[in-house]
């Protein structure tokens, strides 16, 4: 541990100073006393706040943030992740910090707020697009960049102002924005087909299905637990899902209220679930262990205790795609475009939104009675365009 001394007053009033690391800006930080007396035993006192230091560290402090003519975009940054990033969720936290770290932090995150202009503001997001960024990417950063702005003029009282509030994003054509597509009903059944043949576990084969006969999220179908599934009345509840975090993933709560959902499965998916259950049940039993019901439907884990990860179902997707022989742009996200699209015609807006969870018809759970048999002539229909595949 460092530390440094030095004549403050006369000959014997000293400054000490021990290093004790540096803040969130990156910033040393020292704790400093005043110590009187000899240059030998000023020596001797730093000598012991270092060793007290060594050994029962004290905690970095943090320069508090002054809301004016300095405050750079990045402290606004910091001050939001400090005061709010708590309570997003493990992927979101990790999304903000990564965009924070590779697009903001280094360039215009450098810039005051109160010299910030909306020119200045379009002309970084153009730069950001000529670099070969999305548009998802670019629009990401606009936001950030918006929310951190906007949070510093209410914390600064009005002072500085939002110079990103009224920047436009640069333009980019439906192809350049690589929007996903609902793949056809021939690639949704063909990867099931080649799935239903054995190339993957049939865990995997099950999830893809489960994804294209429910449009659930991948997330969603993760956290799936076999107390979710309801074999009397052909259908599973949705109240979790699976997020990706750092080091891992863990379960939490739903993405919105309204992702809250009893969702009706048609016969032949029902069926292909209790053969996914036979095999944990024989996985379980083989390893002494036991399948309870709060065990995860697709977990890989004998006795189910642990879910998959999220990463883990797209890439064993990503080979059963290149097995069926199906273009890449279909992911397993593209599966839940897929069921949205082949219920147009057969339900109402308002049940298709409330069978995929979606927020903006939260109204539709006050119809509960009228929309469950068309919840299950949803998941008949689409049943039918997989049958051949089972």
């Amino acid at each position: 541990m460092a530390g440094s001394l030095r004549l403050v007053r006369g000959s014997d009033v000293w400054e000490l100073r021990v290093f004790v690391g540096r803040d969130s800006n990156g910033r040393v930080r020292h704790i400093q006393r005043t110590f009187r007396g000899s240059r030998r035993a000023a020596e001797r006192e730093l000598a012991r706040l270092i060793a007290v230091q060594d050994e029962f560290p004290a905690p970095v402090p943090e320069e508090p943030v002054r809301w004016g003519p300095t405050t750079t975009v990045n402290d606004a940054v910091i001050a939001w992740r400090d005061n709010g990033w708590d309570d997003l969720s493990p992927k979101t936290r990790r999304d903000y910090e990564s965009t924070w770290e590779r697009y903001i932090k280094p360039s215009i995150g450098k810039t005051r707020i109160a010299s910030l202009s909306t020119y200045e503001v379009e002309r970084y997001l153009r730069l950001l697009k000529n670099k070969g960024l999305g548009y998802d990417t670019v629009r990401h950063v606009r936001n950030m960049l918006n929310r951190a702005c906007r949070l510093a003029r209410k914390w600064s009282g009005g002072v500085l102002p939002n110079a990103v509030a009224d920047s436009e994003l640069p333009s980019w054509s439906i192809y350049e924005r690589g929007e996903v597509r609902a793949p056809e009903p021939t690639e949704v059944m063909q990867l099931l087909r080649v799935a239903a043949e054995g190339c993957v576990d049939v865990r995997v084969a099950v999830f893809v299905r489960l994804l294209a006969a429910t449009g659930m999220r991948r997330g969603e179908a993760c956290a799936l637990r076999w107390s979710d599934v309801d074999e009397e009345h052909s259908s599973v509840r949705i109240n979790e899902s699976v997020v990706v975090a750092a080091g891992g993933a863990e379960v939490k709560g739903p993405k919105t209220r309204a992702s809250i959902r009893r969702t009706a499965i048609d016969s032949a998916t029902a069926e292909e679930l209790r053969r996914v259950r036979a095999v944990q049940e024989d996985l379980a039993r083989v390893c002494d262990e036991t399948l309870g019901p709060a065990a995860f439907v697709f977990s890989f884990v004998p006795g189910g205790a642990t879910p998959p990860h999220p990463d883990a179902m797209s890439k064993a997707f990503t080979r059963l795609r290149a097995k069926a022989g199906v273009a890449q742009d279909v992911h397993l996200h593209s599966l839940r475009h897929f069921h949205a699209t082949a219920l147009d015609s057969v339900i109402s807006e308002r049940q298709k939104q409330a069978r995929l969870g979606w927020s903006t018809v939260r109204m539709a759970r006050h119809y509960t009675d009228a929309i469950t048999a068309e919840d299950q002539r949803a998941a008949e229909h689409v049943g039918r365009l997989l049958e051949d595949v089972v």
